[in-house]
Formats: C-alpha cells, sequence, structure tokens
C-alpha cells in the first residue's frame, strides 16, 4: 500500500561535482550553473522542485561552492535552502548523502542529479514517483527511461526492470535497456553504515537491490544527458530552444 499522504517535502540536489566532462565549459563555474537554452542547469531542477511543491532544498556543494551559494540566495523566497559544505573534501556521492543527511528533514526524500534535461508529456515525473512509492516494498524508487529516448546518453544503459518493477543489473557490464535519470526517491535508512567518507551511491542501490527493495519508474517524457559540452547543443535542438 501506498503510504504517501502528500509529497516528499525535501530534495537533495547533487551540486558538487568538478564538472570535468563539462570542460572547457566549467572552467570558471561550477556545472550546475551552465546553461541550456539561457537557463541555468541548477534553475532547471528547481523550476522541478517548485512545480511538484518541494519546499525544502538541501544542496552540497565543493568546485566553486561561492558562486552556487550566491545563485541559490535568489531563490530563498522560493524554498528552504540548506548547503552541505565538501568544500573541505570532495565526498562522491554516497558520501555527500551521509554528510547532508542531517539537513534533510523528510522521509522518504528526493535525490537529484544537477547535469539533465527534463520534460514531463502527461503527469509530473515526481508526482509519479510519490503515487508510486511504498514504504513496505521499497528502499530505493529510480526514475528510468528506455535506452532508445535516453538523449545524448554515451552509456549503454544501467538497469534491467522485471514485471513488477523492481530493478537489476547482475552479471557482468553489459548493454541493459533502461538509463537511470539521475532521479530517486530514497528511504532515510537506506543511507547507513558508510564504508569511509568518500564513496558511491552505488553501495546503497546494490544493497537494495541485494534485498530485492530497489524500484523503477520508467518516464514518459523526454530526457538529456547534458554533462557534456556537445551535449547542449543536441539538447536545444531535439526540443527546438536554441
Amino acid at each position: 500500500m501506498n503510504e504517501l499522504a502528500v509529497m516528499p517535502g525535501t530534495a537533495m540536489i547533487m551540486a558538487a561535482g568538478k564538472g570535468t566532462r563539462m570542460m572547457p565549459l566549467t572552467a570558471d563555474r561550477p556545472k550546475p550553473l551552465v546553461r541550456v537554452a539561457g537557463t541555468t542547469l541548477l534553475d532547471h531542477v528547481l523550476d522541478l522542485l517548485r512545480d511538484a511543491g518541494v519546499g525544502r532544498i538541501v544542496v552540497n556543494v565543493h568546485y566553486f561552492a561561492d558562486q552556487i551559494e550566491t545563485h541559490l540566495a535568489r531563490h530563498a523566497a522560493d524554498f528552504d535552502v540548506r548547503i552541505s559544505d565538501e568544500r573541505n573534501l570532495l565526498r562522491d556521492t554516497g558520501g555527500g548523502l551521509v554528510q547532508a543527511l542531517p539537513l534533510i528533514a523528510d522521509d522518504p526524500f528526493f535525490c537529484i542529479n544537477a547535469d539533465n534535461w527534463f520534460a514531463d508529456t502527461q503527469e509530473h515525473a515526481l508526482h509519479r514517483m510519490a503515487a508510486m512509492w511504498d514504504a513496505e516494498r521499497m528502499d530505493v524508487l529510480m526514475l528510468v527511461v528506455p535506452f532508445e529516448r535516453a538523449g545524448n546518453t554515451q552509456g549503454q544503459g544501467d538497469f534491467d526492470i522485471d514485471d513488477a518493477g523492481r530493478l537489476s543489473r547482475d552479471g557482468p557490464k553489459r548493454a541493459r535497456p533502461h538509463v537511470w535519470t539521475g532521479i530517486q526517491l530514497l528511504a532515510k535508512h537506506v543511507v547507513t553504515d558508510p564504508p569511509s567518507d568518500v564513496f558511491s551511491t552505488n553501495l546503497f542501490w546494490d544493497r537494495a537491490i541485494a534485498q530485492g527493495r530497489c524500484y523503477g519508474l520508467i518516464h514518459d517524457g523526454d530526457w538529456f544527458d547534458v554533462g557534456y559540452p556537445e551535449a547542449i547543443g543536441l539538447t536545444e535542438a531535439a526540443l527546438g530552444l536554441g
């Protein structure tokens, strides 16, 4: 049974990376402040969250951290903004979640990467995720997109999905039919037992997969990877935004 009566009110935005793949555009700014059709990637995520009714955002910062903090100050009227400061140590995604956890008020909570571009065609993707969430069965719910609809992707696909919606990626690395969009809904108890200060969220996913508690929801709209410079023009052209 779905236990969520309302939308989760908190989202963690992953914004601390060095933007290496986006060079040279990130030589003087963090990747979340790179623009697509005049809108920063960070503002695109904020628009997504505002439209969904999410009120608190927790943002981790490291590379050009001051720029992100200054940018977020302009959104103080729309969000309760909390900063998880990784200036002294870039903790990767898993370590970043561990450090930010005391700032996260809701359970479950959204976690979103700031290097993708989303467009809904029907119901809001975050509303669909909240409606699907079932704490009795799930620890992780990822928004995924079929590989053939994954715009600009440079990967092979991340997950298999069964008829019940459970995700898996057993066996050797190979092409898989679904790509993770960078949006997930997580139970807070997943963020536990870190192996070190610096590690990937993959550890939490693998635990949930092993227990049959990692699920996927197929995105019904457009999705684009904009993590490298050439992808910006490709995304703008595909959406008619250039």
